[in-house]
């Protein structure tokens, strides 16, 4: 009887990436645009934490 080999998983890619969002500059004019834009999202979190409580 022959014994089973095991055949360990593949290792995922770990190789470190570039991120435009880490890697771009923070300005006072990005985050106003980015705190106007998120007018919706901060809506709706807002209702879902009233909902929650």
């Amino acid at each position: 009887m022959d014994t089973p080999v095991y055949e360990p998983p593949a290792e995922p890619d770990r190789t470190p990436r570039t991120n435009t969002i880490v890697d771009a500059p923070a300005t006072h004019d990005a985050c106003a645009q980015d705190y106007a834009a998120a007018g919706a999202v901060r809506a709706t979190l807002d209702k879902q934490q009233r909902r929650a409580a």
